[in-house]
């Protein structure tokens, strides 16, 4: 059987709704209407116009109540600076990670927060026989990952607050934390300490530990992560050996991205 390609499972729908957000590129453009979009489009106006109802209700564009026209909404100035962040983290990480998993042949991530969930953006594998299952690409819950955990705890109130608006503490295993008291009691801990560990709550035999990337704001922007098997992450070679090296690979992703150490400021 032939093979389709990838352009004949295209969505109509979505094309189309991906067609009008593009005729806002023109930096000549702020707004436009039903009509305009209808005729830029070859569309009919109603197909416009709940095309519009849609992305509106999604953040995506907004209506000036004045005019009755549109303008891109706030949610596609979110993904612009989240894509801006992603693009400036990677090409200091790379050669960050590979250095760092020839010193502890452990497997090595970059990720970012997004949303509620920990975004594995970039892995270099360790060679040890034994190890885990690439995360690569994954989005993880961040209240049970040593990358969401260290991320969530430079929250401030308010954002936690929302996080938690949003987030459900659901056990994964018996050693996941649920209760939100006691949660929030261990991100204060984890900004204390300058680092998180994984003690097997998201998968068991998996342990983790991860450090902060921070930015010329002095802000939290990703986190550097060593993963691999439990029975190798001891708590002493996590303290002695995974914690120095985690945190030295995020500084010096931190100070490629503008970040002033403390001696420095």
């Amino acid at each position: 059987m032939q093979k389709k390609e990838k352009s004949d499972y295209m969505i109509l729908a979505v094309s189309h709704a991906f067609d009008l957000l593009e005729q806002f590129h023109d930096e000549n453009i702020a707004e436009l209407g039903v009509t305009d979009l209808a005729r830029r489009l070859k569309l009919h106006k109603n197909n416009v116009f709940r095309l519009l109802a849609t992305l509106e209700a999604r953040g995506y564009v907004e209506q000036n109540r004045l005019t009755g026209n549109y303008r891109l909404g706030l949610k596609t100035l979110e993904l612009r600076q989240t894509l801006i962040k992603q693009m400036a983290l990677l090409p200091y990480a790379k050669p960050a990670l590979e250095e760092l998993v020839k010193e502890c042949n452990e497997t090595a991530y970059v990720a970012v927060l997004k949303d509620h969930l920990s975004t594995y953006l970039y892995g270099v594998e360790g060679r040890a026989t034994v190890r885990v299952v690439s995360r690569l690409g994954s989005r993880l819950p961040a209240y049970c990952t040593a990358a969401g955990k260290v991320q969530l705890a430079f929250l401030s109130e308010q954002e936690l607050e929302r996080f938690f608006t949003r987030v459900e503490l659901s056990p994964f295993t018996p050693n996941t934390i649920t209760d939100r008291e006691q949660f929030k009691a261990h991100l204060r801990e984890i900004a204390a300490k300058g680092y998180a560990v994984d003690n097997e709550e998201l998968e068991i035999g998996v342990r983790g530990v991860a450090a902060p990337i921070k930015d010329y704001r002095n802000a939290v922007v990703g986190a550097v992560i060593i993963s691999g098997p439990a029975i190798r992450f001891t708590d002493d070679h996590i303290r002695n050996d995974l914690v120095p090296l985690a945190q030295k690979t995020a500084v010096s992703i931190s100070v490629k991205l503008g970040y002033r150490l403390p001696a420095e400021q």
